[in-house]
């Protein structure tokens, strides 16, 4: 695949993964980030230190900070930044962007503000190139990838034809990639996860069992698909990789940021203190909020994500949140 070239945009532990995994396969591949450090670091020493340590980078990988650079002649465009940031992103390589060119977006959220899906965002930026939008989603922590640990992802967007494309520049070996073509339920599954890890990890922080850990997680699921069928997404979906899948790997995963930041906070730890502590960017935060408000507006009941929301933003303790959970009204188990 020497012709087709390809710009991973953002340098952090996700898009190093991806961009080492085309490079090795062959494929022309820049590695483009903000911090002119880590770029050197890379080119120099073959590892990126800071966000994907130990993980040797091929030869053959170009690493660079010049935005214009990375995305001359480029086939594909990895964005590989927060969700917070696609935005800014999408404003920046506006100018560039070609009809020709596929988006690949790998960022699981839900914008601040706006409440829109990533692919919403996409559209008011670049209406014009709805259709070169895609989404990687599922079951995939950089630090496994990185090291050639069997995984499988699912890409989702508009076009079958550019999803199939997708699904091939990044099939491997060990990188197993499915297509579906409901983007929202794909989305949603990616980004509302993060938020039952966070409360999975508070379960953990506050020193209960797996009995309390498995029942949050799976009321999680049930509230997940709810906001889904809500918005258009088909149940089985979250039932796929992007679902239950994600919601597996990032609810108990030491590589889980959302994980760890939700058993500190069950430690006693302030939201500041836990953010400072893990040092990256942890995605369920800031999607709470999103998620919560989103929920409100469209009469959506997610009490495991509202219980969190207090706990994050208005000082319930964490375990008055979960035992609030507990106390509920009962009712029938599977209430979509």
């Amino acid at each position: 695949m020497g012709s087709i070239k390809v710009a991973v945009l953002g340098a952090g532990s996700w898009g190093t993964a991806l961009s080492n995994l085309l490079a090795q396969k062959g494929v022309n591949t820049v590695l483009w980030g903000r911090d002119a450090a880590v770029i050197e670091e890379i080119n120099r020493e073959r590892e990126n230190k800071r966000y994907l340590p130990g993980v040797k980078i091929s030869h053959e990988l170009i690493a660079n900070a010049d935005l214009e650079f990375a995305l001359k002649d480029a086939n594909f465009l990895v964005a590989a930044v927060p969700s917070q940031a696609f935005r800014d992103l999408l404003q920046k390589i506006k100018p560039y962007f070609k009809p020709e060119q596929i988006l690949v977006n790998t960022a699981k959220g839900i914008e601040e503000g706006s409440l829109l899906r990533m692919s919403a965002v996409f559209t008011e930026v670049l209406p014009e190139h709805r259709d070169n939008y895609t989404i990687l989603s599922g079951p995939s922590h950089a630090e496994e990838v990185g090291r050639g640990i069997p995984t499988a992802i699912v890409v989702s967007g508009y076009s079958p034809e550019k999803l199939q494309e997708v699904q091939e520049l990044f099939s491997t070996e060990y990188f197993r990639v499915y297509t579906n073509d409901d983007l929202t339920g794909v989305e949603l599954g990616g980004s509302l996860k993060n938020i039952i890890a966070i409360a999975s990890g508070i379960c953990t922080g506050l020193g209960l069992g797996d009995n309390t850990r498995a029942a949050l997680v799976t009321r999680g699921l049930i509230e997940i698909t709810r906001l889904g069928i809500k918005l258009g997404a088909r149940k089985e979906t979250f039932m796929g990789l992007s679902g239950l899948g994600d919601l597996f790997v990032t609810a108990g995963s030491r590589h889980s940021r959302n994980y760890k930041a939700g058993i500190l906070i069950g430690e006693g730890k302030s939201l500041e203190e836990t953010q400072k502590e893990i040092n990256m960017v942890v995605e369920g935060i800031r999607t709470t909020r999103a998620a919560y408000q989103l929920a409100k507006r469209l009469g959506v009941e997610m009490p495991i994500t509202e219980a969190l929301y207090k706990v994050l933003f208005t000082g319930l303790s964490p375990r008055e949140g979960l035992f609030g959970l507990m106390t509920r009204a009962k009712k029938e188990e599977l209430n979509f």
